[in-house]
């Protein structure tokens, strides 16, 4: 699995253009993550293809177009944190008292986590 991740202009039409690059090299998307980023006016896209050679095509094709600020072909020792936190469902917080977060963070792999969300 490759991961690129990409910000880009929140407009309409974004993404019909980044999707016909890969349409147009036949590359196959695995999995696609798109939501709001910390920059107002852009929006994160992190996908997912099987093939290193296609991916670097891909990040190759997309720095062409205007609409795309950042691309990358996310480092395998940063796939974690992708997959980890692209498994998580919207926004998660712990609320509650010292001991109820303890808890909970001891029934999850808390060093796991801790290391998925400060490699992104």
């Amino acid at each position: 699995m490759e991961v690129i991740s990409m910000v880009v202009n929140d407009e309409f039409g974004v993404m019909q253009r980044i999707m016909g690059e890969f349409t147009r090299r036949k590359i196959n998307v695995d999995t696609i993550v798109v939501g709001k980023c910390e920059m107002p006016g852009k929006s994160r896209v992190v996908l997912t293809v099987s093939d290193r050679k296609q991916a670097e095509w891909a990040v190759d094709s997309l720095q062409r177009l205007h609409d795309i600020i950042q691309v990358e072909l996310v480092d395998e020792s940063r796939q974690e944190a992708y997959a980890l936190v692209g498994n998580t469902f919207g926004k998660a917080r712990l609320i509650g008292s010292m001991e109820e977060v303890e808890k909970m963070l001891q029934a999850t792999n808390p060093d796991r986590f801790i290391r998925a969300v400060s490699a992104i």
